[in-house]
This record gives structure tokens, sequence and C-alpha cells, in this order.
């Protein structure tokens, strides 16, 4: 069961959960991915409710989005399995089914072809309407030495050489499941 909700009574509690880790969800033909994403914004543009995701280039999830421009952010509301974050955060969808290993329960989406996940309650259907890759020049010196370190692998899961195309999710549904 489903409970609508307004996404911006709950901006506190998805802003908070940002800071730690959420879901960003995707899904190609049958294959769904999550990703833990702790770089996100909820605001408002074009007069509708927006979440911002930031993807590396040579991420799985990147991949995705490009396929298939609908996703799902799935956010702890309540008791979860921290491990579902720590896992979903340090292995590639491209050779591991993260939603088989974690046994993780899909939910069928309300406006989206992108499922929930029932662990991680609070969901927004999300279809993107605008992108953009980062221009590194841009970036300041300060964060392009803590976040892009050349010298680091793309596949690497935290910092490294890749920069981030900017997704930007209207949020078409949002609710708790129940």
């Amino acid at each position: 069961m489903k409970k609508e909700i307004k996404v911006f009574d709950y901006a506190s509690e998805i802003m908070k959960a940002v800071e730690t880790g959420v879901l960003l969800t995707t899904k190609t033909d049958d294959k769904v991915n999550s990703m833990t994403i702790s770089w996100g914004t909820l605001g408002i543009e074009w007069s509708k409710p927006i979440f911002t995701v930031f993807v590396r280039e040579n991420r799985f999830t990147k991949h995705q989005l490009e396929e298939n421009s609908e996703f799902t952010i799935n956010i702890p509301y309540g008791a979860f399995d921290k491990k579902i974050l720590g896992f979903c955060g340090t292995k590639s969808g491209r050779d591991t089914d993260k939603i088989k290993e974690l046994n993780l329960t899909l939910e069928t989406p309300d406006k989206v072809s992108v499922p929930a996940i029932k662990e991680l309650p609070l969901t927004l259907e999300c279809k993107v309407v605008y992108k953009q890759k980062q221009d590194e020049e841009k970036i300041t010196e300060e964060n392009r030495k803590a976040f892009y370190p050349q010298e680091v692998d793309s596949f690497y899961h935290g910092a490294n050489k890749d920069y981030h195309t900017i997704f930007c999710g209207e949020i078409v549904s949002a609710y708790i499941i129940e």
C-alpha cells in the first residue's frame, strides 16, 4: 500500500537522508539497478518539483539513464538495513544484480517505468527534464582536486577522475510504501 505525500512536506527528511545516502534506481529492459548517492538536490524549476542527481560518466547508472530517462529516489524512512546503502554504493550494476543479492522488494511504480524499493519506502518517481555534463573548467580547483583526482581510476566508487552529468528529474509521484 502507498500513501501519497506532498514532497515538500518531507523536504527536511529527504535532504537529511541525502547527506548519508539514498538509492537512485534505474531500469533498462528488465535490468533494475540501484546506486547509493549522497549528492542530490530538491527544488523547483519551471514551476515543477525537481530532484537533481549527479552521476559520474563511467557509472552503469549513467548508461541506464541515457537509455531510459526515468528514475526513482528511494529514501530510508524509519528503521532500515544500512548494509543496503553500503553494498549499493560499492558494487557496480554492470556485474552485480544488487536487487537479487540484497533480496530487495520491488514495488510497482505509479507513473514511471522504474520500480520503487520497499525497504527504503519514501519514494520519488522522476522523469528527466534536463541534463548537462559538468564543465570541468567551471569547477573550482579545490573541488577538482578533492573530488576528481585524475590519477584515480574511473571504476573506483569514491572520488575519481570522472566528472558528473547532472540529471534534473521532475517529481511526478511521491509516496511512502506502507
